[in-house]
């Protein structure tokens, strides 16, 4: 990946606490974590569809969209259960433990998608480094548990 692409994944990634803690405030405000993410939603849907209309990251069919396989359509409820685990752990663990519980469970499962080549993703070996990095990770993980 090069450098600039790494930086704008960085920079998103910076971003989840961010929208974590926005969307805590919004539960605060309507009372609701399911209302709270419904509405971040339904704004994300609308930005995104505007920029689907823009064709600045290509011009797509929604034709095409019944073509893909059936584990592809669960990409959204996996979103609002990643969002709505958030909104309510954060105020009980803090960012910076929501963020780390993300990052490892992000990580385990890409390791064994990778290892597995599991739905489409490139087939890579989990190896010793790959584990070594993992343990870090998870280590790193357990002590933002301390207070």
């Amino acid at each position: 990946m090069s450098y600039l692409l790494t930086c704008i994944v960085f920079l998103a990634g910076a971003c989840i606490p961010v929208q974590f803690a926005a969307n805590k405030r919004l539960e605060d405000s309507t009372h609701s974590s399911a209302l709270a993410v419904g509405i971040a939603f339904t704004i994300g849907a609308l930005v995104t569809l505007a920029l689907a209309a823009t064709g600045l990251f290509g011009k797509g069919t929604l034709s095409g969209a019944a073509s893909a396989p059936w584990w592809a359509w669960i990409g959204g409820a996996i979103s609002v259960a990643v969002v709505l685990a958030s909104v309510i752990a954060l105020p009980k663990a803090g960012a910076e433990t929501v963020i780390a519980a993300t990052v490892v469970g992000q990580l385990v499962s890409s390791a064994v998608l990778d290892h597995f080549g599991w739905l489409g993703v490139p087939k890579i070996p989990f190896n010793v480094w790959r584990a070594l990095g993992t343990a870090l990770l998870i280590g790193g993980a357990l002590l933002m548990q301390r207070k």
